[in-house]
C-alpha cells in the first residue's frame, strides 16, 4: 500500500505541468525535449551497472555473483519499461538507451562469463562462440527496435536476449553451486552459448506474455497461486528454478514451431488425401 502511494505521488509530480495554463505548455513541452526523464532512465541505467558489475564480476572469478548481477538487470530491465508505460514517459531517448544497455547487459555480460567460465579453454574457437553469441544479441535487439508495431504483439521473433542471457547465467550458477569445472564440460557449454545465440536470431516464435491478460489486462483467478508457487521456488532454490524455467522457456519455441510444423503437414496431406477420396 505505500509502495502504491509513493508511486502516485511521484507520477503526479512528474506529471504535474499537464494542469500548468495554455500559455506555458509549449514551453514546457520544449524545455522537456531538451531533458530526459529520470525515473525510467534511473532503472536503465541501473540495469546498465548491474551488467557492467557482471563483467567485472566474471573477470575476478566471482562466477555466483556476476550470474545474480545478470538476473538482477533483468528485474531491472523490465521496471524501466513498466515505468515509463505507467508515468507516460516513454521517449525516443529511453527506448535507444535501452537498447545500449541490454547489449552489455544481456549480450557482453553473458558471453564473457560464459568464455571465463568455461570457454576459454577452448582456445580460439571459444571466444569465437563467446563473440558469436554478442553479435546474434546486438542483431537481436537492432532488428527488435526495427519491427516495433508491425510484429503480432503476441510472440517475440527469436529468443529475447534476456532469456539467452538467463540460460548461461542460470547454468553457470547452478554449475558453480556443484562446484563443477567449466573446463570439464566446455564443449557442451560451447554448443548450448551457440545455440542461443542462434535461437535470438532466428524466426522462432515465443511467447512474449505481453496479452496474458487480454485486452481488459485482468487474469483469471487460478494465475495468481501459479505465481505464488513459482515465486516460492525461485525464493527456495534460485538456482534450479532459474536454470529450469530459462532452458524450459529457450526450448518452448522450438518445441512450439515444430508443433505448428507437423499441424501444417497434416493440414497438407488431408488436404491432397481428400480429392482423391472424392473421385473414388
Amino acid at each position: 500500500m505505500l509502495y502504491h502511494v509513493l508511486f502516485i505521488i511521484i507520477k503526479s509530480f512528474i506529471m504535474s505541468d499537464s494542469n500548468l495554463p495554455d500559455s506555458t505548455e509549449s514551453s514546457q513541452t520544449k524545455n522537456r525535449a531538451k531533458g530526459v526523464y529520470i525515473l525510467p532512465n534511473l532503472a536503465t541505467t541501473s540495469a546498465l551497472f548491474a551488467g557492467f558489475y557482471a563483467i567485472i564480476a566474471s573477470i575476478q572469478g566471482n562466477f555466483i555473483p556476476a550470474a545474480m548481477a545478470i538476473f538482477a538487470a533483468q528485474i531491472l530491465d523490465t521496471l524501466d519499461g513498466r515505468i515509463a508505460r505507467m508515468t507516460n514517459t516513454q521517449s525516443d531517448f529511453g527506448a535507444e538507451y535501452d537498447s545500449l544497455s541490454d547489449c552489455i547487459s544481456f549480450g557482453l555480460a553473458p558471453a564473457l562469463l560464459a568464455y571465463q567460465f568455461a570457454l576459454h579453454s577452448l582456445d580460439k574457437f571459444g571466444w569465437m562462440v563467446a563473440f558469436v553469441y554478442v553479435a546474434a544479441g546486438a542483431l537481436r535487439l537492432a532488428r527488435f527496435n526495427t519491427q516495433i508495431g508491425t510484429t503480432d504483439k503476441r510472440y517475440f521473433i527469436g529468443l529475447a536476449s534476456p532469456a539467452a542471457a538467463a540460460v548461461i547465467a542460470g547454468s553457470v550458477w547452478l554449475m558453480s553451486v556443484y562446484e563443477l569445472k567449466g573446463e570439464d564440460y566446455a564443449f557442451y557449454f560451447a554448443v548450448g552459448v551457440a545455440a542461443s545465440g542462434i535461437l535470438m536470431v532466428s524466426n522462432v516464435r515465443y511467447f512474449s506474455f505481453k496479452v496474458l491478460g487480454g485486452a481488459t489486462g485482468k487474469m483469471p483467478f487460478v494465475w495468481i497461486p501459479v505465481f505464488l508457487l513459482t515465486f516460492a521456488l525461485i525464493v527456495s532454490k534460485p538456482e534450479y528454478s532459474l536454470t529450469i524455467m530459462s532452458a524450459t522457456y529457450a526450448l518452448s519455441g522450438v518445441v512450439f514451431e515444430l508443433y505448428c510444423l507437423v499441424l501444417k503437414l497434416i493440414s497438407k496431406y488431408k488436404s491432397k488425401s481428400d480429392p482423391e477420396i472424392e473421385s473414388e
